[in-house]
């Protein structure tokens, strides 16, 4: 049965991918390609892999495609019109697929025992049978991300730090002019409105007449339902980044829910009265705060004696000592996280033109 439906889940994929590369609507090319990442996400639980198909939902399906739609409110929804002598585009497709399937013919295939991993006894085994006395946490997943190969974690961190910084000097970081802010409604305003519109999709032809005079009030339920729901969406962030030392989520996971958040924020009630709350400024300290308690952990380890990221020397054991330093360096990469991708929001809404 398991494999039915990861045969069902992987057809639906080819069929989503066909459709993003037929269509000639960009609104619907974006739609589609958060559909394809709530599928990929499924394919991910059916193969036991639920901590990466918590990501695939967060951030393809989720942040992805809020920033999609942001940018797309900078240019026209449908696709600028192309000659049809592409064969050879199409040929060099086929040619590269076609290497990266006869790249896989030698693995193993899914679930084997004849793999590798389950004939050679290696980390995979000492993982499932030792972390829970060497690192502590019920999910093992945690404990490697966090503990085992904390180094390849923080290199994570530092990629998301650096596509943040990449973003804010190709968009954000220029000079204002004075009348840059000389109106009520700021120009990002306008852009948070139209991907909001998109989002919504409200139909003109059902709109009352008073709803035509009064335009403000279509949104009044969105911005009442927005108040009620964004306290739970932050409330199951702190859950995600606190409880995924027992279950599916941790910082990475965490930041981009909690973001989301704000996020919504600005869709419904606008940029300006979004940064009033988290001000562009406070994301940048963020940005480089969270970066730099995981880096700080690592430094404060070496001078308690141990290795860096050994977070065996916290503490007057080595459980309490691992809780510790697992705690504080998802919280970092939760801290970070928040900060680049309302910062990516912020730039790509703010900017009059691309």
């Amino acid at each position: 049965m398991e494999a039915i439906v990861a045969n069902v889940l992987l057809t639906f994929l080819a069929v989503t991918a066909i459709g993003i590369i037929m269509l000639r609507d960009l609104l619907a090319a974006v739609i589609l390609l958060g559909v394809y990442s709530l599928i990929a996400a499924g394919a991910f639980v059916v193969m036991d892999a639920v901590d990466v198909a918590f990501t695939e939902a967060a951030v393809g399906s989720g942040i992805s495609t809020i920033l999609f739609l942001g940018a797309l409110s900078f240019t026209r929804h449908d696709q600028k019109p192309r000659p049809n002598h592409s064969w050879m585009a199409l040929f060099l497709a086929i040619a590269a697929g076609g290497l990266l399937i006869y790249g896989t013919l030698d693995m193993p295939y899914y679930g084997s025992a004849t793999s590798a991993a389950q004939t050679n006894p290696g980390l995979a085994v000492r993982f499932l049978e030792q972390s829970g006395s060497e690192v502590g946490p019920p999910n093992i997943v945690t404990s490697v991300l966090a503990s085992y190969r904390g180094y390849d974690t923080l290199g994570e961190t530092m990629v998301v730090f650096a596509a943040g910084i990449a973003v804010l000097s190709v968009l954000g970081l220029r000079r204002r002019r004075p009348g840059d802010d000389a109106s009520v409604e700021a120009p990002g305003d306008k852009s948070v409105q139209v991907a909001a519109e998109t989002l919504v999709d409200v139909n003109s032809a059902l709109q009352t007449p008073q709803m035509k005079r009064y335009p403000r009030q279509r949104h009044r339920v969105l911005q009442v339902v927005t108040k009620l729901v964004i306290p739970f969406i932050l409330m199951f962030g702190l859950y995600v980044q606190f409880h995924g030392d027992y279950g599916p989520g941790g910082g990475f996971q965490a930041g981009v829910i909690f973001a989301s958040g704000f996020i919504l924020y600005g869709l419904i009630f606008g940029l300006q009265k979004t940064r009033s709350i988290m001000p562009p400024s406070a994301l940048r300290i963020m940005m480089c705060f969270g970066l730099l308690l995981y880096c700080g952990t690592g430094v404060v380890t070496m001078l308690l004696g141990g290795n860096l990221l050994d977070y065996n020397v916290l503490a007057h054991d080595a459980l309490h000592g691992q809780h510790w330093g697992i705690f504080t360096v998802e919280l970092g990469v939760g801290i970070t996280v928040t900060g680049v991708m309302i910062s990516l929001f912020y730039n790509f809404a703010s900017k009059r033109s691309l």
